[in-house]
């Protein structure tokens, strides 16, 4: 289970976190994004800007009346193309001059089953997708980026999204989507992917940090237990998955009434998309086949082994 949360910050506001390290809290709290979207800024002097995100005029001018006098933005770095991280990121740069950097575009770093899957049309998918995105500086997985006074290291993450990166700051890490403390992350293809989920997961745990700072919510402080956590919450939800299609094979809706029973029907959606993610992953794995074409309403049965 979760752990209680009690986050409530101050919106617009900058909040020291550590040393070097401050956090505002974006106006656009939501089912999906909490309290809103978090905003990094690392740096003393010369400053990284880590996820804008989400266009609004209030919010770029929280984030540049937290620029001191002897401080100047010199990187923006944008962990994914969701609409609540990026959108910010270009009218940020043209107001402080300084270049963005990411992994992509919205559809860098998708794997080859889920552009297959895309270019068929028939899976849905692209909520909340910046498509207008395009970064002025490419960060491949591995690439340090070195500013005044700090280093990031870009791990390619994929799973929310093909073109997630996490940054590891010393034995920090700042995990925006993959790893939150408030929630699991949506994984809805093709622009997500369990199977690169579950991967990035391992990535992440093959390391060992001092605290997280996810997209949304408050510092996870305990990253082995969250990651542990994060890893057995998903198998126990295709274990579940593999029992509801016991009695007969059904679609991902059917199968999240079941799973996600007492879920308010406003998120039952996106639970939905996971639902069908666990699928597509479990059809990779010959552990379950679609009844024709896979598609969004496709039924899917236990496959015959």
């Amino acid at each position: 289970m979760l752990p209680p949360d009690d986050f409530d910050p101050a919106i617009g506001i900058a909040e020291d976190l550590e040393a070097g390290l401050r956090r505002i809290v974006a106006p656009n709290p939501s089912p999906m994004t909490y309290r809103g979207t978090n905003t990094y800024l690392l740096g003393t002097r010369g400053l990284a800007v880590i996820d804008p995100g989400p266009e609004g005029a209030a919010h770029l001018q929280a984030i540049l009346d937290a620029v001191g006098p002897d401080q100047k933005i010199t990187h923006i770095i944008v962990t994914h193309t969701h609409l609540d991280h990026s959108p910010l990121a270009r009218p940020l740069a043209d107001a402080c001059g300084a270049p963005i950097y990411a992994f992509g575009d919205a559809t860098a770093g998708r794997s080859a089953v889920m552009q297959t899957l895309a270019t068929g049309g028939l899976i849905g998918g692209g909520e909340g997708i910046d498509g207008d995105f395009t970064p002025d500086n490419l960060l491949a997985d591995g690439a340090v980026l070195q500013g005044d006074g700090w280093q990031l290291e870009a791990l390619h993450t994929p799973g929310h999204i093909g073109n997630h990166l996490s940054l590891a700051w010393k034995d920090a890490c700042f995990t925006a989507d993959h790893v939150m403390g408030w929630a699991s992350s949506l994984v809805s293809p093709p622009d997500g992917d369990l199977t690169d989920f579950m991967a990035s997961c391992a990535k992440l745990a093959a390391r060992d940090w001092r605290v997280f700072y996810p997209g949304h919510g408050a510092p996870v402080t305990d990253p082995a237990a969250r990651l542990d956590w994060l890893i057995s919450h998903r198998m126990s939800r295709e274990a579940a998955i593999l029992r509801a299609l016991e009695s007969a094979p059904a679609t991902a809706r059917t199968i999240a009434e079941q799973v996600y029973a007492g879920t308010p029907p406003a998120l039952l959606g996106a639970a939905t998309r996971n639902v069908l993610a666990h699928l597509v992953d479990l059809t990779g794995k010959s552990r379950v086949s679609p009844l024709g074409p896979l598609h969004a309403e496709a039924e899917f049965q236990l496959a015959v082994r």
